[in-house]
């Protein structure tokens, strides 16, 4: 059963493990954005532009807090994928018990915290007034959904963490589905807060397919009463990956909450606009970001076999896919940015269209930098250094927050366009001689060096 249901990345061709596992996630990622970008055009096709742009200002924020908690789940799998890399069937089972314990907890605590505080954040945001209520609606019914996200998240996580990519794939193509069915009949009675109730529901129906597959199909996932006898040693390595993952989410976002602000101060057009643009980009960025989550994978697992000369392999491996992808994609995006732009909003004025598209041409361009972010960054988390991955997350916020407060005021729109590319430069600058450091610090304690 086991052999049947999960995937060894520490034997066989690194380029073709990293791109079979890599490709149903990435496959997943899509459909969710997909699903994601259809909530935000029938909000801008049903609502209006200040809908759109409602929904659009809590992005940032919502990065902020449900990033914190995805990011925590994703550290909670690494330990799972080193266990099962050393092939230690019963440290994976007494980890992944406390990963549940653990998730419990942060759900409970950071629900209660801000969605009683919800409101307050768009206002500290400076949020316009012609969109704030839009905002909380939305915003509210997501930060109540936070518990679904945990459990999700923390079950599809130990799937992939055995090496399983397809079956989450699944799942989020069948949360797809419902999402947008959802959506059609939501939006229409209750507005802006449809959209995020919708899902939030999907997410509950992928959460539930997660459990039936686990108890059929996942035997060594399958825990007993014993596990669950809080140990301190697996709660201790558990919140040393889980916790600066999750800070590393929440670190970034503090400088994309910064330069949401500013943006704010720009209007409603501009907020608009931005939103429009980014759930394009964030289509694209999809594969991207599925070679990110397969190299922790690859990373972990490899590291848990004390193979670090195929943990090398597999990162030039994914650094040359993911060059060809950025050129390709930044070529796409320059020539049908504005065709992408024209599906969120009804008639759109030729002033959204036009600082759409340049918002997406300036961001894409750079997206090989974001490219080496991805898929350095998650690497050096698989390998068991996710504290580092906060100091690359210090600099993203720091350069978001250059931008919100030098750029934007001085240059408006065109300087928030740079936000992420100077993110991006400043992250890969420590993420190389990170990575070069943790190769040295684990082949030294292996007996390599």
């Amino acid at each position: 059963m086991a052999k049947q249901t999960t995937k060894d990345l520490t034997e066989g061709n690194p380029a073709r493990l990293i791109v079979e596992y890599s490709l149903p996630i990435l496959l997943g990622n899509l459909f969710q954005q997909l699903y994601n970008m259809i909530d935000t055009m029938i909000v801008g096709r049903l609502l209006g532009v200040d809908a759109l742009a409602g929904v659009g200002a809590t992005g940032s924020v919502s990065f902020l807090i449900v990033g914190f908690c995805i990011g925590v789940c994703s550290g909670f799998a690494i330990p799972l994928a080193h266990r099962f890399g050393a092939r230690d069937e019963e440290g994976l089972k007494k980890h992944l018990a406390n990963s549940y314990i653990l998730s419990a907890g942060f759900s409970l605590v950071v629900t209660i915290i801000v969605s009683l505080l919800c409101k307050n954040i768009l206002i500290w945001m400076g949020t316009p007034e012609d969109i704030l209520e839009y905002s909380y609606q939305y915003i509210l019914v997501i930060f109540l959904g936070i518990p679904v996200t945990f459990v999700y998240n923390i079950l599809s996580g130990a799937i992939r963490a055995v090496g399983d990519s397809k079956t989450p794939l699944i799942f989020l193509i069948i949360a797809s589905v419902l999402n947008i069915f959802l959506d059609y009949i939501l939006i229409g009675h209750i507005g802006v807060a449809g959209a995020a109730l919708a899902t939030v529901t999907s997410q509950a129906f992928s959460g539930l397919l997660c459990i039936i597959a686990i108890k059929r199909r996942f035997k060594m996932l399958h825990i007993s009463f014993r596990h669950l006898k809080p140990d301190p040693d697996c709660i201790k390595r558990l919140c040393g990956m889980g916790i600066p993952m999750g800070l590393q989410y929440s670190i970034t976002a503090i400088g994309s909450v910064i330069l949401q602000t500013s943006i704010n101060s720009l209007g409603s057009l501009a907020v608009a606009s931005i939103t429009a643009a980014n759930k394009v980009s964030m289509v694209f960025a999809c594969i991207l970001d599925a070679m990110g989550a397969a190299m922790a994978t690859y990373g972990g697992q490899n590291v848990g076999a004390k193979r670090i000369d195929r943990v090398d392999q597999g990162l030039r491996a994914c650094i040359i896919m993911g060059i060809v992808y950025s050129i390709f994609a930044f070529i796409v995006l320059r020539f049908t940015g504005r065709f992408f732009i024209s599906l969120f909003i009804d008639s759109p004025s030729e002033e959204l269209l036009s600082n759409a598209s340049y918002f997406l041409t300036v961001v894409s361009a750079f997206y090989i930098l974001l490219a080496f972010v991805n898929i350095v960054r998650f690497l050096i988390q698989g390998m068991g250094f996710s504290t580092l991955a906060i100091l690359a997350g210090v600099l993203e916020m720091v350069a978001r927050t250059v931008t919100a407060l030098a750029l934007v005021p001085h240059f408006g729109f065109v300087g928030a366009c740079f936000a992420s590319p100077l993110a991006w430069i400043l992250a890969d600058a420590f993420l190389f001689p990170a990575y070069f450091y943790v190769r040295k610090r684990l082949k030294k304690s292996f007996g390599q060096a």
